[in-house]
């Protein structure tokens, strides 16, 4: 017996749909600004070099090497024996932040070294110092530069977002699942949901191209 497709399901209950995609870029968006300050510190303390180096390495290479569901499921489960416990937005924030922040360290690092010695230079023969030269010259030069990796970052968190149904974050891929379940409408809920995030991610992607083009490579 061949499947007879019924998307009146998905209609009558779409509203959720789009609950869950909010929910998916708003935990996208916090993970990344999260992850975007400790890539930035870490960035920084790896270039003052010495022990501090060391330990930015070690964060990057545990981080990097660790599946994201194992971290999310040691977050929210495995913290609390430790006295650690949050909600399991907290959770999955908190791990995608750590996460996000390891590879974000080594774009930030790449744009580091992409800064010209010549500007960096300009800017102490003026009299700036360290602190001014940084927020001033440094800061927005390697920003500027960074912007394709960001916007790499961003979709790749956005996707990421999927496995926060794991711990029952009602984000889009949980509310699909849920609805699969309830009404066995297992085609249609799956594709929705596929046809949503592809959509949504090549959204993001122009909407990052055009933000490229307003502020070129320095």
């Amino acid at each position: 017996m061949g499947y007879s497709f019924n998307f009146g399901v998905i209609w009558a209950r779409f509203d959720v749909f789009l609950l869950g995609l909010a929910l998916g870029l708003a935990l996208a968006l916090a993970a990344l600004a999260i992850g975007t300050i400790l890539g930035l510190i870490a960035a920084f303390a790896a270039q003052a070099g010495g022990l501090r180096r060391r330990l930015v390495a070690i964060y990057v290479s545990v981080f990097r090497n660790t599946p994201l569901l194992v971290i999310v499921l040691f977050v929210y489960f495995g913290l609390p024996h430790w006295g650690l416990r949050f909600g399991k937005f907290e959770s999955f924030i908190l791990a995608l932040a750590v996460y996000s922040g390891a590879y974000l360290t080594e774009v930030f690092r790449a744009g580091l070294d992409g800064v010209p010695k010549g500007v960096i230079d300009a800017g102490r023969a003026v009299g700036l110092h360290q602190f001014a030269l940084i927020r001033l010259i440094v800061l927005p030069i390697m920003l500027r530069n960074c912007l394709p990796a960001l916007g790499t970052t961003f979709i790749s968190l956005f996707k990421d977002t999927s496995l926060a149904a794991v711990i029952a974050v009602p984000e889009l891929t949980y509310e699909a699942r849920k609805l699969n379940t309830e009404t066995f409408r297992v085609a249609e809920a799956w594709a929705t949901a596929s046809v949503l995030y592809l959509v949504t991610c090549l959204m993001i992607a122009q909407g990052l191209r055009l933000v490229e083009r307003r502020f070129p490579k320095f």
